[in-house]
């Protein structure tokens, strides 16, 4: 499993959330209903079971659950000043929003 968060991704989840160094994010995937469509990620401020991938980006641990994997290994997320919004790509997946529509 492989995933990059910037620092910047990093910093605005700290700053927007409140998180201080040590905390940790639960990154998963998120089902949308009718209507909505599609996939996004979702994020929760929880602590990581033993056997999750995680890394350590700015002093906040983020992490994924093994069920999750598949959507997230390969996922880069990056913050885009231009747009003030974070941003997910994965050159695994072609359409981060409609993964299984390839």
């Amino acid at each position: 499993m492989d995933m990059t968060i910037s620092p910047r991704a990093a910093l605005l989840y700290k700053q927007e959330m409140n998180l201080e160094d040590s905390d940790a994010l639960r990154l998963y995937v998120r089902v949308g209903g009718i209507g909505s469509g599609g996939f996004s990620v979702g994020v929760t401020k929880e602590l990581p079971e033993s056997q999750e991938y995680s890394l350590e980006v700015e002093g906040i641990t983020f992490y994924v659950s093994q069920d999750d994997e598949w959507y997230f290994d390969g996922m880069e997320i990056d913050f885009n000043e231009d747009r003030g919004e974070v941003q997910f790509s994965n050159p695994n997946i072609e359409d981060v929003t409609n993964p299984h529509a390839q």
